[in-house]
């Protein structure tokens, strides 16, 4: 019975030092309980235990660049500035006023020199220190001595993305992070920009974004315009502290695909994306992934671009990493997907699923980002432009693309399964192994 995922041949012939096999991690065969989707209690615990102890994503390096940059990060009842200072290091504080809680900043990003309260006033460094506290003769002196300067959390920046933490004594992050951050470093993210930036509210338990985008498995259910390009059968490697990573082949049909060998129309347009003329592509779709490979090197050589350090599957592949607690990064040399499933405050069946595309610009005819991620005409590649963020409420269609619109259509019907007396728990098969993965570690930050 085929259900180890090792033996899933990805990459077969491939002697790239990024493509090496994490050791095998065996996470048993336990049916957890499904109150982790639905009960309050459990979702109060999770905070406590998990989000305010954890390093969190909040966002790419790119947003905050120069000093005085700063961009704002919200997720369940928190609310956080992240700002780069005048010598060139990153602070982060509590986005609350010390006076009376009134929130400094409202907006998704920004440049400013300092913070001013919007109710009464006070003034703030980009470290947090006060500068000003208005008509301060008003106050007796024991007052102001508890302290008025901006509450601040732990700050941390790897491979061009940037991750808070509200512990007292948070781990380094690299440490952390283990052994997928050099893997991130070789994409340099620092060097890309936000091209495309989505929020949209959904009716469900963040562990059931996580839960979807952490396999393959759902495709041809879900998504069947993706059967002719988008395998399931995929390489997944699981790292220590719950990250983990999947080699997701794109440039060949889905296993559940009744054609193996014919040229689709979408593995035409990606060979044409590529760079090689479909019509006169001699090969059948069991070759086209590989051609995809040799064509996107073989142009980026023509370009004059560095792409010695990538494998074969890094070109073609979406190369995902999971970062726990909540986020993952669909990797590609010319621009990443950053995923964020952020909990909401008061309610356990909702979330945020917040989407981030980078891109690296390079001015040369021929270079691009994949066409799969539908970057239209009208989206300013160059990073002249931040675009504002699109933010769409509960019930509204998201309008992220078809794929991610389905996946917002079918997480509510999926959470409302959860709360059945039926469901005693999920059962996950070995395509879904990262998401044991993921709950395993969780429950041991619970100690369950």
């Amino acid at each position: 019975m085929n259900y180890d995922s090792r033996a899933w041949a990805v990459h077969r012939g491939s002697t790239h030092a990024f493509d090496r096999p994490a050791p095998h991690v065996d996470n048993g065969a336990v049916r957890p309980d499904p109150e982790r989707y639905v009960s309050r209690a459990f979702a109060a615990e999770e905070w406590e235990k998990v989000f305010t102890k954890a390093w969190l994503l909040a966002g790419p390096s790119s947003d905050v660049r120069e000093a005085g940059d700063w961009m704002k990060y919200d997720i369940g009842p928190e609310s956080f500035i992240v700002v780069r200072k005048p010598d060139g290091g990153l602070a982060a504080h509590y986005n609350v006023c010390p006076h009376r809680g009134s929130q400094l900043v409202q907006g998704d990003v920004g440049c400013q020199d300092d913070f001013t309260c919007p109710f009464h006033s006070w003034k703030f460094g980009l470290d947090g220190r006060n500068l000003a506290v208005t008509d301060p003769e008003t106050f007796r002196p024991e007052v102001l001595c508890h302290g008025t300067d901006l509450s601040s959390l732990h700050v941390a920046e790897a491979a061009g993305l940037v991750f808070v933490s509200m512990a007292d004594a948070p781990p380094p992050l690299a440490d952390y992070l283990g052994p997928i951050l050099p893997m991130l470093e070789t994409y340099r993210i620092d060097e890309m920009h936000v091209v495309q930036h989505r929020r949209s509210d959904w009716a469900a338990n963040w562990k059931g974004g996580i839960d979807a985008f952490y396999e393959s498995y759902h495709l041809h259910a879900i998504h069947p315009q993706t059967m002719g390009i988008l395998d399931d059968r995929t390489h997944i490697d699981l790292y220590p502290g719950g990250m983990s990573r999947q080699f997701v082949p794109f440039g060949q049909p889905n296993s559940h695909f009744p054609d193996q060998e014919g040229i689709n129309p979408g593995i035409a347009a990606m060979l044409s994306d590529a760079g090689i003329e479909p019509d006169s592509f001699e090969g059948s779709a069991r070759d086209s992934r590989s051609a995809i490979a040799a064509a996107k090197r073989e142009r980026a050589t023509r370009l004059g671009l560095d792409y010695d350090r990538f494998s074969d599957a890094q070109l073609t592949d979406s190369t995902i990493f999971g970062i726990f607690p909540n986020a993952q990064i669909g990797c590609h040399p010319e621009a990443v997907f950053l995923h964020r499933f952020k909990p909401d405050a008061d309610d356990p069946e909702r979330f945020t699923y917040e989407t981030v595309i980078l891109y690296r610009h390079v001015d040369v005819p021929g270079y691009g980002a994949p066409l799969w991620m539908g970057l239209g005409s009208d989206v300013d590649l160059t990073g002249a432009t931040r675009p504002d963020v699109v933010h769409t409420a509960l019930g509204e269609p998201p309008g992220m693309g078809e794929v991610l619109d389905q996946d917002s259509d079918l997480l509510p019907i999926v959470q409302k399964g959860a709360r059945s007396r039926g469901f005693r728990g999920p059962l996950w098969g070995e395509q879904e192994a990262r998401l044991r993965h993921f709950h395993v570690e969780l429950d041991r930050w619970m100690g369950r």
